[in-house]
């Protein structure tokens, strides 16, 4: 296939598989091209998404390699058959990429976690206190820039309307429920909103507050989607750079227990709910 406009991480994700399929066998690129029938740079440009790869050449690559994992391939056969464009692609060289990228990561996600230190998760941010967030970005946006960033952001949480929405946890330290962007008003219709969007029969809000102490990767926020098959999950982190993706076994497995083990620091939902409304009243 030819050589490829700038590839999602999503596409660079499948590279990524398929690479990663080949060296767990220990067969080098070279080794591959003759067994696949095909030529090294074919094999390099396929695992680095500079082109595409279809679903056929995907199963014929993963019985190469002699991969046993069915669920495995077919998930990976599926990216390779996606095809067409998403909502997300109007905003394509307006927004960062990485931006774009969470979208459609969230978009294919089986289920959702995600854990929120200083921040509202952001699918569960009213208009106005997204407006209050992104006017403390630095460099500062412009009117326009912001008010771009806020319409895709309620893009984004159309996710949660769906006929078949995700599962989504979200783990909300006592910190995020008191911090302010905006005033005292916005801070309050945001909660309100919380409170609302935690109604939702796919979604849960857990409260850690201070007083749970201490626990793991205390000071970031992170984003932990859950794939067709456990493989191919994602972490998602924010840094001062832009957006990063994590997914070598090593970080998942890391991730995991850094959520689990918030989340045995956390409120129950109804007792989250609760808190919840008791900080209402204190604000």
């Amino acid at each position: 296939m030819a050589v490829r406009k700038p590839s999602t991480e999503r596409q660079r994700r499948l590279g990524a598989e398929l690479r990663r399929m080949r060296e767990h066998i220990g067969m080098t690129i070279n080794e591959a091209a003759t067994v696949h029938r095909t030529d090294r740079t074919t094999v390099s440009n396929t695992e680095s998404a500079r082109s595409g790869v279809s679903s056929d050449r995907v199963r014929v690559w993963a019985a190469n390699y002699r991969c046993p994992d069915a669920a495995y391939i077919d998930a990976l056969a599926e990216m390779a058959r996606e095809r067409g464009s998403h909502w997300w692609d109007e905003y394509r060289g307006a927004l960062p990429a990485g931006l774009l990228d969470i979208a459609e990561m969230e978009h294919h996600a089986a289920a959702l976690r995600s854990a929120q230190i200083m921040h509202m998760p952001g699918l569960l941010q009213s208009p106005d206190y997204m407006r209050g967030v992104f006017g403390e970005a630095v460099p500062t946006m412009s009117p326009a820039d912001l008010e771009q960033h806020v319409a895709f952001r309620l893009s984004r949480a159309q996710i949660l309307d769906r006929s078949d929405p995700p599962p989504c946890e979200f783990l909300v330290h006592e910190s995020a429920l008191r911090m302010r962007f905006g005033d005292r008003r916005v801070l309050l219709r945001q909660i309100e909103h919380l409170l609302k969007q935690a109604e939702r029969p796919n979604v849960a809000v857990r409260v850690v507050p201070f007083k749970a102490g201490g626990f793991a990767n205390a000071g970031s926020s992170t984003l932990y989607a859950c794939g067709p098959v456990p493989q191919l999950d994602t972490v998602q982190i924010d840094v001062p750079t832009g957006v990063t993706f994590l997914h070598a076994e090593t970080y998942l497995v890391n991730y995991r227990s850094v959520l689990d083990r918030m989340r045995e620091r956390a409120l129950e939902s109804g007792e989250s709910i609760d808190f919840i409304r008791q900080v209402a009243e204190e604000i």
